[in-house]
């Protein structure tokens, strides 16, 4: 029998922050009368849960509901329902929630948590994807087989495998054999936290009709909507989810993570308002984290340095619940040969519970990852082959007339990889006569990434004139910074030739009144609102055109917007807005038209499923968004730091809406690149599975300090056929190939490769020491040959 433990180190309990001052006084006012939460965690990474009592709790002043897994045995989980509010049989890792408190105050949860009870049997758990994949090892989820599950992911019943993608094109095994050399590595990526600078947060009531309503700081409205509707079976139109402006979410505020025990909270107290907001050193472990990876590789080339057979095996460390990372395992798959053509291929993404913190989406959606094993082994073909690595990237890439993994065509819009390639290569000096200097290097990566989303994610729009002509627009897409509510006013301005002045756009959506949107995540914003948005200025222009017609007794299609106003060019005659947006009155008084407004929604074209065996799909994404990046880097062989002297990056973003964003959005994405690629990994005891490094002393993002001295950015323009004004998305895009382009200039520097992520000072200095003992051992030994490198 295991004492109850409030979080993971008492006392830390969700919500316990204190509320003072202005927060309060705001906190107070819009939700009065307000409850706060603390939740009860799991100790152990693996245990059976065999009792849980809350009467104690429950009985303590101030107390006014308690809840946990025997009052709330519900599923939910937006690929994959296999998440329950609480715990109920058993719990999957440190921090999983068992029961929960609403009280008057933080400190009076806190105290009633501590008093609830639970009885764990403690049960072997798993860390190492590899031992979660082996046959016979012990299950994460035994009822595996009887989750609900949406068709296109695909579980192995018996095992810890959540999903399993197969890629299969041409006839790898033969081209294998054929291939004049053959080249094996495998990679390593750990699971690292997204650090947002808001915590998770949501706050829900519950009216005495049954009507939900929720407060979140959330990437996902409608998907928050849909998944506490299905979960607790309600109408979708009994929930109500608004969203504030949100403090950086990275992906882990997608689909749905506290909201469900605020809900559950709030149905015990009908009327009162619950809060739950996780504390700094919780959120790194107890709401979601990104995957880790374990990736093997096998390359065939020809004489000519052409690759003709490629196998990718991706083992995801999809932690103790895979409900959103499913699909990560999914969109690594099918994008498993990056930015290259590979003839003959071999791939398999698989998904594996393990007892480690929950794998969810976050910033590039696993192409980070598969790109840091991809890059890093196209280097080092290229290095053994003798070929330069920016040529032999060239002589492999993607472009028109060929075809991805998936056996998908590109055409002559699919964007131009090739370009960035050589963009970034002159931009950084990579030429392959240049003067080397002892621990000064140069790398090179590319990256490709495609929305990973359904095939029916919509997203829609409403635009309506105010009285003075100011148009609205409201959208439910998420603008927390990476300009979304700008680029949609520039694109309804174009569209009617509207000054932007003229134009608001209005965020923080409640699925209530707001127009329908999937989700903000996939790099999908500019492009999926943004077509609806030109969608519905087209019934505008249509709706002002006609009214004006009339009034001017002149045909509609002789009329133009200009600045604000209906012209008819011929007669130089116009009628400004604002004698049109409400209706349009004659002398006599009679008027006609009406408010002007539409409504318009964008849904992804002609998308088809995957082949079920093989993944071959004629169209199986909405559009590719390609890149480069290539970075100078210095080494101090006494320390092993490197410092990250230039980055260069170009992308074909097929349109550049906003210069001074997109700028904006590459260079959060180099530095955010450069965290994960140098200095950033959730650490957990092997033992305990607890993570030591849960707070900002010990867990390093990037200051100020470590933003590299130049960062050249640069975009190609290859309209996508599909997009508003050609543009597609680039948010995710700008941090994929950092890492691997920093590890391949750390070989080009001093001969070493570090084949697991972080690169850490110390992994450097240690490869740097093998190195020499590697060196001075085959001078000792009288051998012709040193060794050119060391892998750490």
């Amino acid at each position: 029998m295991s004492a109850p433990v409030v979080g993971t180190d008492v006392p830390r309990v969700d919500g316990l922050e204190k509320v003072t001052g202005a927060a309060k006084y705001t906190a107070d006012l819009k939700f009065p009368r307000l409850l706060h939460v603390a939740v009860v965690r799991s100790p152990h990474p693996h245990a059976r849960v065999l009792d849980v009592r809350t009467d104690r709790a429950a009985r303590m002043p101030g107390v006014r509901a308690v809840a946990s897994g025997r009052d709330f045995p519900l599923h939910t989980g937006i690929y994959l329902k296999d998440q329950t509010v609480f715990a109920t049989d058993r719990v999957r890792f440190v921090g999983d929630p068992v029961a929960a408190v609403a009280a008057e105050t933080p400190e009076l949860a806190a105290e009633a948590a501590a008093q609830v009870h639970v009885e764990y049997e403690p049960l072997p758990p798993i860390f190492d994807v590899e031992e979660g994949f082996a046959e016979g090892a012990p299950l994460v989820h035994p009822d595996l087989g009887s989750y609900e599950v949406v068709p296109w992911i695909r579980p192995k019943a018996g095992t810890n495998v959540c999903n399993h993608l197969k890629i299969r094109k041409g006839d790898y095994a033969s081209a294998l054999k054929g291939s004049w050399k053959v080249f094996e590595n495998v990679f390593r990526v750990p699971q690292v936290q997204h650090v947002p600078m808001e915590p998770h947060v949501s706050v829900a009531r519950v009216d005495l009709a049954g009507k939900v309503e929720v407060h979140s700081s959330a990437q996902s409205p409608f998907t928050v909507r849909h998944l506490l509707a299905h979960c607790f079976g309600l109408p979708h139109g009994d929930v109500r989810v608004h969203v504030p402006y949100v403090g950086g979410g990275f992906g882990g505020k997608a689909g749905i993570n506290l909201e469900p025990i605020a809900v559950a909270l709030a149905m015990r107290c009908r009327g009162r308002w619950v809060r739950l907001m996780v504390d700094r050193h919780e959120e790194f472990f107890a709401t979601v984290v990104r995957q880790g990876l374990t990736a093997t590789l096998v390359t065939g080339v020809d004489r000519h340095g052409k690759v003709q057979a490629q196998k990718m095996h991706y083992l995801w460390n999809c932690g103790g619940y895979g409900g959103y990372g499913v699909n990560i395992v999914r969109s690594a798959g099918y994008t498993c040969g990056g930015a290259y053509e590979f003839p003959n291929v071999e791939g398999d993404s698989i998904g594996v519970y393990t007892n480690r913190p929950v794998g969810s989406a976050y910033r590039g959606f696993g192409m980070q990852e598969i790109h840091w094993a991809l890059e890093q082994q196209m280097d080092r073909v290229a290095v053994e082959l003798g070929i330069d690595p920016a040529e032999f990237r060239l002589k492999n890439c993607l472009g028109a007339g060929k075809s991805t993994v998936t056996g998908q065509l590109l055409d002559e819009h699919a964007g131009r990889v090739d370009l960035c390639i050589r963009n970034v290569a002159k931009a950084i000096g990579f030429e392959p006569d240049r003067e080397r200097t002892p621990y000064r290097g140069k790398g090179i990566a590319c990256a490709v990434k495609a929305p990973a989303m359904p095939n029916d994610a919509a997203s829609s729009v409403i635009l309506k004139f105010a009285e003075d002509a100011t148009l609205e627009i409201l959208i439910s897409g998420i603008d927390y910074g990476q300009g979304l509510m700008t680029v949609v006013a520039q694109f309804a301005s174009e569209a009617l030739d509207l000054p932007v002045e003229k134009i608001r756009v209005k965020g923080c959506p409640d699925t209530d009144l707001s127009p329908y949107d999937w989700q903000t995540v996939a790099s999908r914003q500019t492009w999926a609102t943004g077509n609806a948005v030109f969608r519905a200025a087209s019934e505008i222009r249509g709706k002002l055109c006609a009214t004006a017609a009339e009034a001017l007794s002149v045909p509609a299609e002789e009329l133009s917007l200009r600045g604000g106003a209906v012209v008819h060019e011929a007669t130089g005659r116009a009628l400004p807005f604002e004698r049109l947006v409400m209706g349009y009155q004659f002398p006599d008084g009679h008027a006609i038209g009406g408010p002007v407004a539409a409504a318009s929604s964008y849904l992804p074209e002609g998308l088809l499923f995957l082949d079920p065996e093989t993944s071959q799909s004629a169209k199986p994404v909405a559009k590719w968004t390609f890149g480069a990046q290539a970075v100078s880097i210095a080494v101090d062989p006494e320390t092993g730091q490197v410092t990250v002297e230039k980055v260069a990056a170009c992308y074909d973003v097929g349109k550049v809406v906003n210069p001074a964003l997109i700028k904006g959005q590459t260079y959060g994405g180099i530095v955010q690149g450069l965290g994960t690629g140098t200095m950033e990994e959730l650490v957990l005891d092997p033992k305990t599975g607890r993570a030591v490094n849960a707070s900002l002393m010990d867990y390093k993002i990037p200051s100020t300090e470590d933003v590299p001295a130049e960062m050249a950015v640069d975009f190609v323009e290859t309209a996508q056929k599909d997009g508003p004004m050609g543009a597609r998305g680039i948010g995710e895009h700008t941090m994929i190939p950092t890492p691997a382009a920093i590890a391949n200039a750390l070989w080009d520097a001093c001969g070493i490769r570090i084949s697991e992520m972080p690169i850490t000072a110390e992994k450097v200095w240690r490869a740097l020491k093998a190195k020499e003992r590697a060196e001075r051992g085959a001078k000792a030994a009288g051998e012709a040959r040193v060794p050119a490198g060391t892998v750490a």
